[in-house]
């Protein structure tokens, strides 16, 4: 579905994704494991459109999108729920969703794709009204998870969705997204808490100093005498 070779990505001198290749097959969750600064936000931020890449190519589903902007790219299929969350604070609950659904030209018919984010998040329906910025973190990350779903997303790609949660709402934010796959989306996770992703992953890449140094199936990765002790905490 997603092929990446030799990707780059500069912030003036500072070379943040160097040489890159990932790739992530139909029906997957692959997760992308590293230290803060490690260039993972960065990779995701390139395949989404929101950066430019400095060298490499991007394809998606046989096509090449490298260098688009952010808008074909969500059209053509991807999806970014980003790092911090990002919603609309002045905005209620409804209308998140409702420009997640931006690019679509059924926006007529948007009650379906609501009652599905309220299934997967019962406390939004209860809010739908309110306000983005008076809800709770754990909300709010369900909202961003919401809002990035509104497009039909083929790939989601997930930027930290655990930060700051309280665990029990992280075991809820995992059960989703492993939902969320079942029902035919790709996932490409980034997780602050490795054993988590790994643990719900089919595959995964660490990236360390912005080069993949390690890949392989998720259950090989968490067995890594490396990656227990540099991520695992073991």
């Amino acid at each position: 579905m997603l092929k990446v070779r030799d990707l780059s990505v500069h912030y003036g001198k500072i070379k943040a994704v160097r040489n890159i290749d990932m790739e992530i097959a139909k029906g997957e969750i692959v997760s992308l494991i590293g230290a803060n600064g490690a260039g993972k936000s960065t990779t995701l931020r390139a395949l989404s459109g929101l950066t430019k890449p400095a060298g490499g190519t991007i394809e998606f589903e046989g096509k090449p999108i490298t260098g688009w902007d952010a808008k074909a790219i969500v059209e053509a299929g991807i999806s970014h729920c980003p790092e911090g969350r990002q919603i609309f604070p002045r905005m209620t609950v409804l209308e998140n969703l409702e420009l997640g659904a931006y690019t679509r030209k059924d926006k007529n018919n948007l009650q379906p794709d609501y009652d599905r984010i309220f299934e997967y998040f019962p406390v939004l329906s209860q809010r739908r009204t309110q306000l983005g910025g008076t809800l709770s973190g754990g909300e709010q990350q369900m909202l961003a998870i919401g809002r990035a779903l509104m497009s039909h997303p083929k790939l989601l790609l997930l930027d930290e969705p655990s930060l700051g949660l309280a665990p029990l709402l992280v075991e809820k934010i995992f059960e989703i997204i492993q939902t969320i796959n079942r029902e035919g989306t790709t996932v490409l996770l980034i997780e602050q808490n490795a054993w988590q992703a790994l643990n719900i992953a089919h595959r995964g890449y660490v990236l360390e100093t912005g080069c993949v140094s390690i890949t392989g199936p998720a259950a090989e990765l968490m067995h890594n005498d490396h990656i227990r002790k540099a991520y695992l905490g073991e």
